[in-house]
């Protein structure tokens, strides 16, 4: 059994050769695009490793741990080739809480729970639910996380001052550090226009650190975030009590972080999945999600889950297959382990830019146009999310925004339901409503409204060929209508059950006579319905 297990797991998360490599095959030129994609996403990934690491209140080598280890484990075995991991802000900001409570020994604990919860889901097969978040809230997000990167490279612009203040740069500073961005900026969009068989953002780095090395300019570089200096992760199990009182303080943060982690992920992997035309693999990256967490908890690494910043570049600059993600992380890994003075050189400003550059290609601006065409419930979601996500965070809009989008829905179905009235053919004397729109709790009043007992024959046939039953209080309206007619002498029947209907309605007891014929529409067989299952 542990032996069916085991391959079973290793089945889903895609283990094997075939799944590491294109389709296509490994050649001089794709190697080439894919590595370079690799390191200009190892370069940006530093700062903002370093930053979140900040954020969340660890050290600096916690963030970029993360960042290598979620990194190069989701390269290998997630859901879609071409998406960058790595330690996030959504995250961040839950964790701060739990760092400056209990310690950095109670995060990494968490970080192993919350991966171990997003391999629960993975197992389950959770992550299609995915599936359900509506094309208009896929806008607001993408919209809102785009605001949010933008608004996150102005703190960019901040330094300490004596008193340990946060302040904006003033002067020659900000002056260099703008034309540094707008130059970085330049680069990325004009250089493809010339040639693409170097991406534009690497270029863009190497240039503009460059030229700020040579004019010597005095503004900030990586360097005077922190050190990006350090050695390979060691293994550690998290210095907390293995006791109950531990998981009442880490599960609400592991169940929150997990969530956000997963949302976010496959938000992106659908968002990357656009642009590269592929689809599935929800499942394989809850998976790839959670391996990683759980491996990194173990390695003193903040935890993470996919960026859509750096994906966006990674696509952006050719990256489509896994070996982008691979050579990113261990890009990353050379740099902390001996080549952190070179990294450290870069500007801060010239990263600003890229992520200037990332946020203008994230955005989606037809979303801007399309809002005058879609009905206005839509165009609403995509505003209520992107304000959300600004607001407050990812999972929270995204969950207002499908509850939004579900209850727009239930409005709009409630209000289709209609009925044909016809003089039943087969049966003389009897009347035919042919249900059009589904029976659910939201349309059972107005289900209920079409009938006339006082007005209607003997005998009433409901037709559902054009309808579903969905739920109980689809059941409970038939049974309803059926003791309406019952109470006046009257008697009906329903035709043209589909399977499913057939079942939900025979497995309630509310069906007289059982047939199997019905949903196969060629007999119309005709049921009685059986009173007082739910009540008056």
């Amino acid at each position: 059994m542990i032996k069916t297990t085991l391959a079973s797991f290793a089945k889903s998360i895609g283990l094997n050769a075939q799944n590491s490599a294109p389709k296509k095959g490994i050649s001089f030129s794709l190697l080439r695009i894919e590595i370079l994609s690799g390191l200009t996403v190892a370069l940006a990934l530093v700062p903002e490793a370093i930053a979140f690491a900040f954020v969340a209140g660890v050290a600096p080598l916690s963030g970029l741990y993360a960042a290598f280890i979620v990194g190069i484990i989701t390269a290998l075995i997630g859901g879609r080739p071409g998406m960058i991991s790595g330690a996030t802000g959504a995250l961040a900001v839950v964790m701060v809480s739990l760092v400056m409570d209990h310690g950095a020994q109670y995060l990494f604990a968490t970080v192993v729970l919350m991966g171990i919860i997003q391999l629960g889901a993975g197992v389950f097969k959770l992550g299609k639910f995915i599936r359900m978040v509506p094309q208009p809230v896929m806008l607001g997000f993408v919209n809102g996380l785009a605001i949010v990167i933008g608004i996150s490279q102005l703190s960019q612009f901040k330094t300490i001052n004596a008193i340990g203040e946060s302040v904006w740069i003033s002067g020659n500073t900000l002056l260099y550090s703008l034309c540094i961005v707008a130059a970085s900026m330049f680069i990325i969009w004009f250089l493809p226009k010339i040639t693409k068989l170097i991406p534009s953002t690497l270029v863009a780095i190497i240039f503009t650190t460059i030229l700020v090395i040579v004019l010597n300019i005095d503004i900030p570089s990586v360097g005077d975030l922190a050190s990006v200096k350090g050695g390979l992760p060691n293994f550690i199990i998290p210095d907390v009590p293995l006791n109950y009182e531990t998981l009442k303080i880490i599960f609400p943060y592991a169940f929150i972080l997990a969530a956000i982690g997963l949302i976010e992920s496959l938000l992106t992997l659908n968002l990357v999945g656009e642009i590269t035309n592929k689809r599935g693999g929800a499942s394989k990256e809850c998976l790839a999600q959670g391996v990683a967490n759980t491996v990194t908890g173990f390695f003193g690494g903040m935890g993470g889950c996919a960026m859509i910043g750096q994906s966006m570049i990674n696509v952006k600059s050719g990256g489509r297959t896994r070996i982008a993600g691979i050579a990113a992380a261990l890009f990353l890994l050379l740099f902390i382990l001996y080549t952190s003075s070179l990294i450290e050189l870069i500007p801060i400003a010239t990263l600003v830019g890229v992520m200037f550059m990332v946020v203008i290609g994230t955005f989606a601006w037809n979303s801007l146009k399309i809002l005058f065409f879609v009905p206005k419930s839509d165009a609403l979601v995509i505003i209520l999310v992107t304000v959300v996500t600004v607001l407050e965070d990812l999972a929270v809009a995204v969950i207002v925004g499908v509850i939004f989008s579900a209850l727009v829905f239930a409005w709009k179905s409630a209000s289709k339901i209609r009925a044909i009235e016809r003089p039943s053919i087969r049966e003389k004397g009897a009347k035919v409503y042919e249900i059009e729109g589904p029976l659910f709790f939201s349309s059972t009043n107005s289900f209920l409204e079409i009938f006339k007992p006082s007005e209607d024959p003997e005998v009433i046939i409901i037709d559902f060929a054009k309808s579903r039953v969905i739920d109980q209080s689809a059941l409970k309206a038939i049974e309803d209508i059926a003791d309406r007619y019952n109470n006046i002498g009257k008697k009906i029947k329903l035709r043209h059950l589909t399977r499913d209907c057939h079942k939900l309605l025979r497995k309630a007891g509310q069906l007289v006579v059982d047939s199997d014929d019905d949903p196969d529409y060629a007999i119309a067989v005709d049921y009685d319905v059986k009173l007082g299952i739910f009540g008056k």
